[in-house]
């Protein structure tokens, strides 16, 4: 089994071909030969599936001591180690880009997330399309551009956008000329941004301008209103100045920095995982793959259960155990990639909020709740914030959770949320309303 030590040792074969090399007649001829000879395949290493497990939940922030207050600096941590959070328009619980810090810190405050994102040029954050529509940190903002340059080019960007500005050319450059004179604007302000309709999540032809013009790279969220409408404005108004001004790399090492960033992020995977954290084509994704296993910057290994190979990052860190007791939102990085989590947990896990009511297995907004380094119960969670209560509308043990062991800490865990969203309290439902989908009565909590 590699660890950190000998993962290091595998990242820079070219410092050791050089010393050796001036130790041996021949010189440049003699370097690289042994040059050759470091990139040579390696047998791969074998891995345990727990093991994968455990190095997957510390590299994406689990386990943890954490703190009673979380401060500025430990919110900005977890931005560095997971490089982007999603978002999403959905609050039954909270929005969607909240709870990941949550999950990782306990009870924080989301003014640190909204100084993060929103807080004028020095700003941490900025919102583009990573994995989703995202929050994703400024040093990646150059990163990106090889996007934003297909985005114009009408590829990789919902058809509709690519048909407006095919067909509307002229009315997207005034929108952006009106934002360039007026300062930051949300569709409601444009002057002449047409009336929403039944479709495109009833948005009007100004906010289909705006959004692609956000794709596209010319205009950024500035902020977000109460009702989260984004308000966009030029970048070069927006972004720290050292951002703007960066070079902007070839669409190759940005790609490569992307990969780069998802593997920290995710500690060990597959090129699907790793494809997935930006969204990545297998095309880009894999060329980009391919240049940092033959950099020594992954490492190809195997994962004991695992179909496909899988690549793990050489500053990993391999923990004996893990000490965790989290609500993971189905928008957090450990969930997205759901073949990843059934590999890594055993653990099938679907969003059910588009499905029927009656259709549904385990409930609208379900969370996974994690305890050591297993995915222990999953709960389907509401704020009822008229009532000041959080409500648990239904709850699934795991097969082989002891429940006298789970229920402890998730009530700990419920009664920090609950505090966290501003609630009274919490409500758990009478065993009747358990559905019993993967539980039987005698392991209702």
């Amino acid at each position: 089994m590699p660890t950190a030590s000998s993962a290091s040792r595998t990242r820079s074969p070219s410092r050791g071909a050089a010393r050796i090399s001036a130790e041996l007649p021949g010189g440049a001829a003699a370097e690289a030969e042994l040059e050759a000879v470091a990139r040579l395949p390696r047998a791969r290493e074998r891995i345990g599936a727990a093991q994968a497990r455990r190095i997957a939940l510390a590299a994406c922030g689990f386990g943890e001591r954490r703190a009673e207050q979380p401060g500025f600096r430990r919110v900005s941590r977890v931005t560095e180690r997971l490089g982007l959070v999603q978002i999403d328009s959905v609050n039954v619980l909270a929005r969607a880009h909240l709870v990941p810090f949550f999950s990782r810190l306990g009870p924080y405050d989301t003014a640190h997330l909204d100084r993060l994102a929103y807080g004028g040029k020095r700003r941490r954050l900025f919102e583009y399309w990573g994995h989703e529509a995202s929050l994703i940190r400024v040093e990646l903002q150059p990163h990106l551009r090889w996007r934003m340059e297909r985005a114009r080019a009408g590829q990789g960007i919902y058809r509709g956008l690519a048909k407006l500005r095919a067909e509307q050319p002229a009315f997207i450059d005034a929108v952006l000329d009106e934002v360039r004179r007026a300062g930051p604007l949300a569709a409601r302000d444009l002057a002449d941004g047409g009336r929403g309709r039944g479709s495109w999540w009833g948005w009007s032809e100004g906010k289909r301008a705006l959004e692609w013009l956000f794709w596209a790279g010319l205009l950024t969220t500035r902020t977000r209103r109460p009702g989260f409408d984004r308000v966009y404005d030029l970048p070069e108004r927006v972004l720290p100045p050292e951002i703007v001004a960066a070079p902007t790399p070839e669409p190759a090492e940005a790609q490569r920095e992307l990969l780069r960033t998802a593997a920290r992020a995710l500690g060990i995977a597959t090129e699907r995982d790793l494809r997935d954290y930006f969204r990545l084509t297998p095309e880009d994704g894999r060329t980009a793959l391919a240049g940092l296993v033959e950099a020594g910057e992954l490492m190809p290994v195997e994962v004991a259960g695992w179909s496909n190979p899988a690549y793990l990052d050489p500053n990993a860190r391999f923990p004996r155990r893990i000490k965790a007791a989290a609500l993971v939102s189905p928008f957090d990085p450990l969930m997205w990639e759901r073949s990843r989590a059934e590999r890594l947990f055993g653990f099938r896990y679907r969003i059910e909020i588009y499905t029927t009511a009656h259709k549904r297995e385990h409930g609208y907004y379900v969370l996974p709740f994690l305890l050591g380094d297993r995915i222990a119960a999953r709960l389907d969670l509401k704020a009822d914030r008229q009532a000041s209560r959080l409500l648990v509308l239904s709850q699934h043990l795991e097969p082989g959770t002891d429940p006298a062991e789970i229920r402890p800490p998730l009530e700990r865990e419920l009664g920090d949320m609950a505090r966290w969203l501003g609630l009274a309290g919490t409500d758990w439902p009478k065993p009747a309303l358990t559905r019993p989908a993967l539980a039987s009565p005698a392991q209702e909590l």
